[in-house]
């Protein structure tokens, strides 16, 4: 590489898109750029012309350790939707002023499926106008819902924490008998896909019976069959746990916590935003049972939890920055970097490169048949899949008893 190269951060954040980052990072210098920019806030900070250059942080290899094991975005995240360019074409002029005005030769965005969407559309107005930067989207989303690749980077450190934080959600949940018996609804994210909450059957082993049932937002979700389902379970034992995903719906599409209070924020993408179906089940539970309801939801924690990160995962994310970095290097663009599993005995996974069109604005969801028929469960199939991918712990740096973070200050 003979110029520069610009990379931002995009959408959710994971305990692994630092580690990306870092790839993207040390490959970039290690290939020749000059000069490696952050934007601050992804595409929209860039419009505001914010943006750093890495080497003023990462100056040795302890602050690009330090980075790997950073949770959230380092650069600052941000869910903006560029408009299509017969739309606004003012708005691509500039960002392309500023690709000029910094001689960027490679733009990498760590992102998901809206990120994409921005990397398809950078790319397309790149050949309209004949432009040389090229735009490669490098994946990261705890959804695991990317189309095309295997999985994502950032799914396997959030599956072990789900499955480890669900293990001891059940071991606490026997601590305490109740004459009506307890049930515990633990709300995983998970919008439209199920991966995350499937995940929590890692929990099943020689030492736990793992979650009672799960539900995922593939299939449809019944209160009754629900209710009915719990009181059987509680006629054979003292506690339940459920795992359910934020997004399950009713037949007609309503989102159950929908059901127990309006959802007013929607972003630029049109999601709304999903909070409370663990909440309206554990008082849906009570009111019909009369047991003891937990409401668990593990929100944020599920993506930042750095300490339980898996190796595999941080190692992944670290190869996918570089092959993003390397495939623009070798003269691609609207393209997004691809996990693809070689072989699960032993685990071994290959990088390649796909078409941004075929995987922009599109979503992998869990096959059917890696559900149980009842539609309370996933299938050992399932487990073999996201199995490999929670393998191996990266320790944190611990100063003072307390993870080391690389740290950059908020007011940029």
């Amino acid at each position: 590489m003979k110029r520069n190269v610009i990379v931002g951060q995009s959408g959710g954040p994971t305990a692994a898109i630092n580690s990306s980052l870092a790839g993207v990072y040390r490959t970039a210098k290690d290939r020749g750029a000059n000069k490696v920019y952050g934007m601050l806030h992804g595409i929209q900070g860039l419009l505001q012309e914010r943006y750093l250059d890495l080497s003023e942080y990462i100056t040795t290899e302890l602050d690009a350790e330090l980075l790997k094991r950073t949770p959230a975005a380092f650069l600052g995240s941000c869910r903006y939707k560029l408009p299509e360019i017969h739309e606004d074409k003012a708005v691509y002029e500039k960002i392309f002023s500023i690709l000029d005005k910094l001689d960027i030769e490679a733009f990498i965005y760590i992102g998901g499926n809206d990120s994409m969407d921005t990397i398809k559309k950078l790319s397309d107005y790149a050949i309209v106008t004949g432009h040389p930067t090229r735009f490669i989207g490098c994946p990261k989303t705890i959804d695991n819902d990317l189309a095309l690749t295997d999985h994502t980077p950032g799914y396997g450190s959030a599956a072990k924490y789900i499955g480890t934080s669900v293990k001891e959600i059940i071991r606490d949940s026997f601590c305490l008998e109740y004459s009506k018996g307890l049930v515990s609804i633990v709300e995983i994210m998970g919008r439209n896909a199920g991966w995350l909450t499937g995940a929590a059957a890692l929990a099943k082993g020689e030492d736990c019976e793992g979650p009672d049932l799960i539900y995922l937002p593939e299939i449809s979700f019944d209160l009754h069959v629900f209710s009915d389902k719990v009181k059987e379970l509680l006629s054979k034992k003292p506690s339940v746990v459920v795992a359910v995903s934020e997004g399950i719906r009713t037949a007609d599409g309503t989102y159950v916590c929908e059901l127990g209070s309006s959802i007013d924020f929607v972003d630029a993408f049109g999601h709304k935003q999903l909070s409370g179906t663990a909440s309206y089940l554990a008082s849906f539970i009570a009111g019909e049972i009369g047991c003891k309801t937990r409401a668990i939801e593990l929100s944020s924690l599920q993506r930042s939890a750095s300490h339980a990160a898996s190796r595999v995962d941080i190692l992944e994310a670290y190869q996918v920055g570089g092959a993003a970095v390397k495939a623009a290097d070798e003269g691609d663009s609207g393209k997004m970097v691809v996990l693809q599993r070689l072989s699960d005995d032993p685990y071994q996974c290959g990088t390649e490169v796909k078409d941004v069109h075929k995987i922009a604005n599109d979503e992998k969801l869990v096959p059917r048949e890696w559900v149980n028929e009842e539609g309370t469960g996933v299938t050992d199939e399932f487990v073999a899949y996201v199995r490999p991918l929670i393998q191996g712990d990266v320790s944190p740096v611990m100063v003072d008893g307390i993870p080391r973070h690389l740290f950059r200050p908020y007011n940029l």
